[in-house]
């Protein structure tokens, strides 16, 4: 049985989505952009919106009882590889050692314009 996961914390699916789903002891969560969910406005740069993003997906982890230790596998959408670095070191405060497993990759275009979009899978606790 899947469980659809949402959390005012983060900004509401744009679409025909949920922000996460649970199945099988998994959390997936959808895309997150760099947006404040009570404004819905974009943070400023790059590296402002990859740590908004990832506040996001804290956000969506925790609603459904887990933490970001929880996350085993992240994607990262950047709209300018030029940014890769500044969006490194910005990860690297989100997440310790082990560090998920993670693509990142190039894209022509993220919804409403934004420079990055960062979504994960994680094993909720009490799986292994």
């Amino acid at each position: 049985m899947n469980d659809a996961i949402s959390t005012d914390l983060a900004p509401a699916a744009i679409g025909p989505y949920s922000q996460a789903v649970r199945a099988q002891g998994f959390l997936f969560c959808s895309g997150q952009l760099g947006m404040d969910p009570e404004t819905g406005e974009f943070a400023g740069d790059t590296a402002a919106q990859a740590d908004r993003a990832l506040r996001n997906v804290r956000a969506v982890v925790e609603a459904a009882g887990a933490g970001m230790r929880d996350v085993v596998r992240t994607t990262i959408y950047l709209v300018d590889m030029a940014e890769f670095a500044a969006v490194n070191e910005v990860y690297a405060r989100h997440f310790e050692p082990p560090y998920p497993a993670r693509s990142t990759v190039a894209v022509a275009a993220l919804p409403r314009g934004g420079r990055v979009e960062i979504e994960a899978t994680a094993l909720l606790p009490g799986r292994s």
